[in-house]
């Protein structure tokens, strides 16, 4: 097993070998990885227990609260320190998408496991390195994966699983819209998500990246072609008294700057197979805080989601009588779904924190076992030339000249 911690814990069954885990950034996903890290080996029955060795961050103060908070044993500001700790065997990548590309290389380079948020660059040409580095490092024993989290609902795993057994039959129809309203005020802050430099893009990246994952992921093949639109409909907005790296906060006076990336993103999309896909993500959905819902029609059914319901699956056969036939509600947490099988009695919920708990999970276990985790690096990179084509043909469809009556 690559790059397993020599320290070990030993309990009822014998000594079990430690996987030390240091992560760069601790702003809202680094306390959600954090959760996760802290939870799952006294949740799942692992072969190598996590320990959260190192986090990192650049402000001294803000990451050693961060860690006294979380149960991090040590702080970094320099996340060049944290990848070179011997303590640490596998680094988690929280940070803004224009820094993924250099930390998961040298984290590669150095000999470590990565996991990366998504979307996993900026850019196709990072993507790409990217994954060069990560089939240099999958050789010496290493393995890297994308961060989509979605995948990790035991909803949307069981849904993956009837479409892959063909209940759905031949693929039709996917539709997803990923709809988020914080902001909708004009006066909302110049945050870094709001930067290109910083984000690479807006809704597009930020929700379209998971819109286009879990389609894919679930109709089990890639989208091979768009049509796209985008909008910034906010186009100047407040800058920060100081550096942001949050999704709230206050203005700093009147001054203000330029948004430099897309509030809405509208695409159509063409499957493998033919099928045909839609898609609709925004930040700027009054009313709507974080609505991922998912439909996908196929000949022998269909399959519908709503993240804001996300212990149900609605299935409809089609090959029952019309009589009888229409969707039904499957309360995903049977001990026989995904995941399930080590938490609560059927009917007991669970929520979004889960799915960083199940996605620490796979990769604990793809580490002991030598084996590839998913999403991989290339998985990531396929979203991010889905991306980077929707950008091209939105661009293209920019201009509208209406014809003279």
């Amino acid at each position: 097993m690559a790059g397993t911690a020599d320290n070990e814990t030993r309990g009822a069954e014998g000594a079990v070998p430690a996987l030390g885990i240091g992560m760069v950034g601790y702003a809202f996903m680094g306390a959600a990885h954090s959760q996760a890290w802290r939870t799952v080996g006294r949740v799942f029955d692992l072969p190598v227990r996590p320990v959260l060795a190192a986090i990192g961050g650049r402000d001294a103060a803000a990451v050693r609260d961060a860690a006294a908070q979380h149960g991090w044993a040590a702080a970094e500001t320099d996340w060049r320190d944290l990848i070179a700790r011997d303590d640490v065997q596998l680094v988690d990548v929280c940070t803004p998408g224009d820094s993924h590309a250099e930390i998961a290389i040298a984290a590669l380079e150095a000999g470590k496991h990565v996991l990366c948020e998504k979307p996993l660059a900026n850019s196709v040409a990072e993507a790409e390195a990217m994954v060069a580095a990560a089939e240099r490092a999958a050789g010496r024993g290493q393995v890297a994966m994308v961060g989509f989290n979605y995948r990790r609902l035991p909803a949307a795993a069981y849904a993956r699983r009837l479409v892959a057994e063909g209940r759905l039959g031949t693929i039709r129809h996917v539709r997803v819209t990923y709809l988020q309203d914080w902001l909708v005020d004009p006066d909302f802050p110049l945050t870094w998500r709001l930067k290109r430099e910083y984000a690479g893009s807006g809704a597009l990246g930020d929700l379209g990246a998971h819109a286009v994952d879990l389609a894919q992921y679930l109709a089990g093949e890639p989208l091979v072609g768009v049509s796209a639109l985008t909008e910034t409909f906010v186009r100047e907005r407040p800058l920060l008294a100081g550096v942001s790296s949050g999704l709230s906060g206050s203005g700093g006076g009147s001054e203000r700057g330029p948004v430099t990336v897309d509030d809405a993103a509208l695409f159509t999309g063409r499957l493998a197979s033919g099928a045909l896909a839609n898609f609709e993500a925004t930040r700027m959905a009054s009313g709507r805080k974080n609505a991922l819902r998912l439909e996908i029609n196929g000949e022998r059914g269909s399959l519908a989601f709503d993240l804001e319901r996300l212990n149900e699956l609605f299935f409809h056969d089609h090959t029952e009588p019309a009589s009888t036939a229409g969707f039904r509600r499957i309360l995903v947490t049977e001990p026989d779904h995904p995941y399930l099988e080590a938490w609560w009695p059927p009917g007991h919920a669970l929520g979004y924190e889960h799915t960083f708990t199940h996605q620490a999970r796979d990769l604990v276990l793809a580490v002991a076992e030598g084996t590839t985790p998913e999403p991989t690096f290339a998985d990531g990179l396929q979203v991010q030339r889905v991306l980077a084509a929707v950008e091209e043909s939105a661009e293209k469809n920019s201009v509208y000249t209406p014809v003279p009556a």
